[in-house]
């Protein structure tokens, strides 16, 4: 079983098939992608370089994509809050997926290590 497996599995619908769904669009950005679990949530990284994470806001429940150096990235969706470093990108369970966004972050992500 994958490090990541029992994380998805606790998570409640739609919450989980969300979750899993942006893991695999995230994975298939690039195949140099690879995943793992860091504090407690999926990491993504990119070679060894970490590209970003998934969790869930606190107050909505509702999953997000950080994105570790965020702040040098350009987009709408990208929301610094607070944070100096990362940036996150918000997603609603409840809708379709904004595949051809999320993928153009996470390849804007990749770019950065290039």
């Amino acid at each position: 079983m994958h490090p990541t497996a029992s994380f998805y599995e606790k998570q409640d619908e739609p919450i989980q098939s969300c979750l899993l769904a942006l893991r695999e669009i995230i994975l298939r950005v690039d195949p140099s992608m690879n995943e793992t679990l860091k504090y407690g949530a999926p990491c993504f990284a990119f070679g060894k370089k970490l590209i970003c994470y998934l969790w869930k806001d606190k107050k909505t429940r509702e999953p997000y994509i950080l994105i570790v150096d965020g702040n040098k990235l350009d987009h709408p969706k990208l929301e610094a809050g607070d944070r100096k470093r990362m940036k996150i990108y918000r997603v609603d369970p409840s809708k379709d997926l904004p595949l051809k966004e999320i993928q153009k972050i996470i390849q804007m992500a990749i770019g950065l290590l290039k």
